[in-house]
């Protein structure tokens, strides 16, 4: 119950901040790639008693990113779940909603991203934004 909890509070953070930085559009697919990020931090790359730091930064260049930093491994594996599997799909969502996505080394642990194009005329591009949420 306290995983998704922590989800959800790191789901709501990004659509308050997406809302705030005027680029409504994608929101649904980020909120689902954030959800799968997190979910995928907690049970797989924190060890207990550690959280993870997520990032959403809004480039010049209309690119929004979305990191998600814990301190497991810095590998990662994609399954590839049978029909019938309950599990096992989240990198597979990401992989299909964004336009990019990839794992990176970060001392210590790991991250793991992925970016949105947004439209030209979105309110909210143009200008270099951050902001980080921790679940501790």
């Amino acid at each position: 119950m306290r995983r998704r909890c922590r989800v959800r509070l790191a789901r709501d953070f990004t659509r308050e901040t997406l809302t705030d930085w005027g680029t409504p559009e994608r929101t649904d697919d980020v909120l689902l790639c954030v959800s799968e990020l997190t979910m995928n931090a907690l049970l797989h790359g924190v060890p207990p008693g550690r959280g993870f730091l997520l990032q959403l930064a809004l480039a010049t260049d209309r690119v929004l990113r979305v990191e998600v930093h814990d301190s497991g491994p810095g590998e990662i594996r994609t399954p590839d779940p049978g029909p019938e599997a309950e599990e096992g799909r989240g990198l597979l969502i990401v992989a299909r909603l964004a336009d990019r996505w990839g794992v990176g080394e970060r001392g210590p642990g790991k991250v793991v991203w992925c970016e949105f194009g947004l439209w030209r005329d979105s309110p909210g591009a143009g200008s270099l934004r951050e902001t980080y949420f921790r679940e501790t």
